[in-house]
């Protein structure tokens, strides 16, 4: 199957998963597992919640990883600053980087907005240099909504 046909059928699974819960933790936590264990090349998926100025540690599948990110560090706080997708095909040359796990090798990171507000980003780390790009970053974004819809 291709990515975007994957995705589609992730963003449908999410959409009737999440139906009627409007629990933001619950979502959180089930969004987290369902990328984790069906996207290939993904070593970590998980949230941060937007919190008291910082990026609080939230739901997520993979290796430990840092508890507080203040906004504009590394990849997390540069796309919580910005409200703006952040792809980086090689975490090694991101300025600033939080290495909170060594093997992680590429990253996205996505804002979630509510009524124009963050709330939180979604997360996902690879060992694979490249992994991300312009598809997972739309479908993705589809999906990370789905925890406030």
């Amino acid at each position: 199957m291709d990515k975007a046909n994957n995705y589609q059928m992730l963003l449908k699974q999410a959409q009737s998963l999440l139906k009627d819960e409007h629990d933001v933790i619950a979502n959180m936590c089930n969004l987290s597992t369902l990328l984790y264990n069906n996207l290939p090349d993904v070593s970590y998926a998980g949230f941060y919640r937007y919190q008291n100025d910082e990026l609080l540690f939230g739901p997520f599948q993979g290796p430990i990883a840092c508890m507080h990110i203040a906004l504009g560090k590394g990849v997390c706080g540069t796309a919580a600053a910005s409200h703006k997708i952040q792809i980086v095909p090689d975490v090694h040359q991101f300025s600033g980087h939080i290495a909170c796990d060594s093997d992680t090798n590429s990253e996205i990171v996505l804002p979630i907005m509510q009524d124009q507000k963050l709330i939180a980003v979604l997360d996902l780390d690879s060992k694979k240099f490249n992994r991300f790009d312009k598809t997972d970053a739309t479908y993705l974004a589809q999906i990370g909504a789905c925890i406030i819809n």
